[in-house]
């Protein structure tokens, strides 16, 4: 039977110098280390990346923080990560500051190929400087604008070797939605399962939105 299972360095190797990465995660619960690791050590840079947060220096998307390996950030949090806000105010990575649900919903946006959001925050504040705004019934909106990627990583607890994935407890945040909204979509569970072992009731981000699986030990 086809299966999309293989190595992380192989993985890693489809990604080129100068893609846009949607990582999934939050602080570090629910991204893929393995690739992240995999990144840093092929010396992957030029990196755009959107995520919820940098996580922790020496974890997750902070050991891609550390090397410099991402010159543009998209993201909501970055007060856990020093160096994150070092090179931010230094000058060294473009950071864009979004609202945590305003990110949410311009992935979903970019994944179900709707034109925009549009939501109230942010309006009168800095948020809002250079966007366009809407008003409905008197109220004024902000248009954010949708997200895509070339690649999405995530992270995940089980998949079956089609490419079905199974998420546990936090770490379904933002991965459903990258999923959707990524050119490429790379899945690492934390174990692969023969076919028909996951419930379809379990499933959460079918197979035929994955196109690479990370084997484990590999």
């Amino acid at each position: 039977m086809f299966h999309k299972a293989t190595s992380v360095a192989v993985a890693a190797e489809r990604i080129p110098d100068g893609a846009t990465l949607l990582i999934g995660g939050f602080m570090g619960v629910g991204s893929p280390h393995r690739l992240i690791d995999e990144l840093v050590r092929q010396g992957r840079k030029n990196l755009t990346v959107i995520a919820n947060d940098t996580a922790l220096p020496g974890t997750g998307i902070g050991k891609l923080i550390a090397v410099k390996a991402i010159s543009k950030l998209i993201t909501t949090h970055i007060g856990l990560n020093p160096e994150t806000q070092r090179q931010m105010i230094a000058g060294e990575t473009e950071v864009e500051l979004v609202p945590q649900g305003t990110l949410a919903e311009r992935i979903r946006s970019g994944g179900f190929g709707l034109g925009g959001v549009l939501t109230p925050t942010g309006v009168g504040t800095l948020a809002a400087d250079g966007k366009r705004t809407v008003e409905i019934e008197g109220k004024v909106f902000l248009l954010e604008l949708p997200i895509k990627a070339d690649f999405a990583l995530i992270g995940c607890h089980r998949a079956d070797y089609q490419g079905n994935l199974q998420y546990a407890l936090t770490a379904r945040n933002f991965n459903p939605i990258m999923a959707m909204a990524g050119d490429t979509v790379i899945a690492e569970p934390t174990e692969i399962v023969p076919v028909g072992e996951i419930s379809p009731d379990h499933v959460v981000t079918p197979h035929v939105l994955v196109d690479l699986l990370i084997e484990k030990g590999q």
